[in-house]
């Protein structure tokens, strides 16, 4: 356990510094292309099953590497095992790269360049983005840092807690089976069934903590109190198409004082999203930063709630 705290926190301190180089190679990669071989060749006749072939297979693989990577980076040195543990771990997460993705759209909507927001929010979203506005653009981005805040950061240090970096790389293989073919599609809707369900299941618990640290961990605008962030966050969560992404929107919808959802576009497709949040001030692009800050002081909320958990594992065991 104590070698899994270090190694996750040292994969953290990496994020932080490198995030995800171009020039080195990422497991996340080999995943899709995995999945993507799979999603050819299995993606026919009994595709609910199939479906769950997928997700066992890439699950599978992924875990046998892992362990076997570590393992023998263990036996080499502890030191080694753990620094290679910390640098799989590392590859996991995603805050570095959320933060620079989410300040390419602030940075030209403060100079109003609004087309280049569109452009480098179309980069992070799946809606369509060459009609919004400052408001849309900045809603865009701070839903997709709210959200991912579990899904890109914390929820695969929750699981690097539990099974080391072998349990972290699981996670991020089934949320990218989930991204890649967990759409209700008619080519995916069967298909991707298993990759979504068990996604939801696992990100169930850490969206939910990562929700409370953040009402915790920051302090509430426009003289809010925490009690108010933590009724409109129980209030509001519920509401989101997903078991799991209202808990991120709908506290930093609370702790900002802004309304988050709405109606989006996807492929010319209208959806009207649950509202997070109550409108008390009009959305801009200060709030992109702010969403930024609230990440960051999540995380390292977050880092001491897995220090403590460990801690009283390895207490009283």
């Amino acid at each position: 356990m104590i070698y899994h705290l270090i190694a996750l926190t040292m994969g953290v301190v990496i994020d932080r510094i490198m995030g995800d180089p171009k020039w080195l190679p990422h497991p996340v990669i080999g995943m899709g292309k995995l999945i993507a071989t799979l999603d050819q060749s299995l993606n026919r006749g009994r595709k609910k099953r199939n479906g769950f072939v997928l997700l066992i297979v890439v699950s599978t693989v992924v875990l046998v590497l892992a362990i076997a990577v570590t393992l023998i980076a263990y036996r080499i040195h502890l030191y080694i095992g753990i620094f290679i543990e910390a640098f799989l771990i590392s590859t996991t997460i995603a805050q570095k790269g959320l933060k620079l993705a989410a300040t390419q759209v602030a940075k030209p909507l403060e100079q109003g360049e609004i087309e280049k927001a569109r452009t480098y929010l179309s980069y992070i979203v799946g809606r369509d983005t060459a009609r919004l506005d400052e408001a849309a653009c900045t809603r865009g981005t701070v839903e997709t840092v709210a959200e991912n805040t579990s899904d890109g950061v914390t929820a695969p240090l929750f699981f690097a807690l539990l099974g080391g970096a072998p349990f972290a790389l699981v996670y991020r293989a089934v949320n990218t089976c989930d991204s890649m073919v967990g759409y209700k599609s008619e080519k995916y809707e069967q298909f991707g069934f298993a990759s979504a369900k068990f996604d939801d299941i696992l990100n169930w618990i850490p969206s939910r903590i990562t929700g409370s640290i953040m009402i915790i961990m920051n302090k509430p605008s426009l003289q809010r109190t925490r009690r108010d962030c933590w009724r409109i966050m129980k209030r509001d969560a519920p509401k989101h198409p997903s078991p799991n992404s209202g808990w991120g929107e709908a506290a930093v919808a609370a702790l900002l004082g802004i309304q988050l959802g709405g109606i989006n576009t996807y492929k010319g497709t209208v959806s009207d999203r649950a509202r997070m949040g109550d409108a008390l001030v009009s959305l801009g692009a200060e709030h992109i930063y702010k969403t930024n800050a609230i990440m960051g002081r999540t995380v390292i909320g977050f880092m001491f709630f897995l220090w403590l958990i460990g801690g009283v594992f390895i207490v009283f065991t």
